[in-house]
């Protein structure tokens, strides 16, 4: 069993680092921004005072904050996780950050001797419960095996995709997907409330057809009963789609539909809707149509 140091225990994080003790592991925790989960500390996990402490004590050190700027701090503030390594100890980052940054980061970690490997998910809070995530891995090989087993306590489908970064670009392009077909299925709703049909009836009768999908299925309903509690906040989705839009600039490519989903969750936020769940984009669409699907 390995000894693992688990930095970000939020909604995501903390369902994951408890799969981790289910199977076994142990797990030593930071308290440099508050209290170590109550359940986790009960469970045997130990508590402390900074990501340095943590990664001198841990062979592995998972890391599941919100975005590039957190992991940055995490990776090399003062009493940051560099400061804490020695050599062959691995850093994987589970986080959603941008795949340019994270090979900067990589490339630091690797020069001490270390290995790193960026490992973001989806899933959301249920996969994490569940520990059923898919996991995208960047890295090499070696360092993948190292770390298999413990990635398979908290995901069934775990594919290393490629170097450095390539986990990552493979998130961003999974909440491309994600967030068009959140659009499509809102959309669809909209355009037959609107014109006069039942829209569980049509979502019932779309489940059976080649429109058929999950977003159809979990968040088309939720759009139905107006169930918008997170999951998948709306903040953390622009935050990726950001990430998409700013990589596309880089790469001199457009993506359009990418640009229009932002823009329709950008007025979700306008309407205090940035703690929605991401399946509340339809409500940025009923603004703009000054109509509701739930009025029905």
């Amino acid at each position: 069993m390995a000894k693992i140091g688990f930095i970000g225990t939020g909604i995501m994080g903390s369902p994951m680092a408890s799969n981790l003790q289910k199977a076994g592991h142990s797990l030593f925790l930071s308290t440099h921004r508050g209290a170590a989960p109550s359940d986790l500390l009960s469970a045997g996990a130990i508590a402390l005072a900074s990501p340095k402490e943590v990664a001198q004590e841990a062979e592995f050190i998972i890391i599941m904050v919100p975005d590039t700027p957190q992991v940055d701090e995490v990776l090399f503030s003062e009493n940051g996780i560099a400061a804490g390594l020695s050599p062959n100890k691995v850093v994987i980052d589970m986080s959603s950050i941008s795949p340019t940054a994270t090979k900067a980061f990589a490339e630091k970690i690797n020069a001490k001797g270390a290995q790193y490997l960026d490992a973001p998910v989806s899933g959301g809070e249920v996969g994490a419960k569940a520990g059923t995530l898919s996991i995208m891995v960047g890295g090499d090989e070696k360092t993948f095996a190292r770390a298999l087993p413990l990635l398979q306590s908290m995901g069934k489908n775990i594919t290393l995709v490629g170097g450095n970064g390539d986990g990552q670009t493979a998130k961003v392009a999974n909440q491309i997907i994600v967030a068009l077909n959140i659009q499509a299925v809102a959309e669809a709703l909209v355009f037959a409330a609107k014109n006069g049909a039942d829209p569980a009836k049509v979502r019932e009768a779309l489940m059976g057809g080649f429109a058929s999908s999950k977003i159809l299925e979990v968040h088309g309903e939720r759009m139905i009963k107006g169930t918008f509690d997170p999951g998948f906040r709306i903040s953390l989705h622009q935050k990726d789609l950001n990430l998409a839009l700013a990589g596309a600039r880089e790469l001199g490519i457009n993506l359009p539909n990418t640009a229009s989903a932002q823009q329709v969750f950008s007025t979700c936020a306008a309407l205090g809707g940035s703690n929605w769940d991401h399946s509340a984009l339809i409500k940025g669409l009923e603004q703009m149509a000054n109509f509701s699907i739930r009025d029905k």
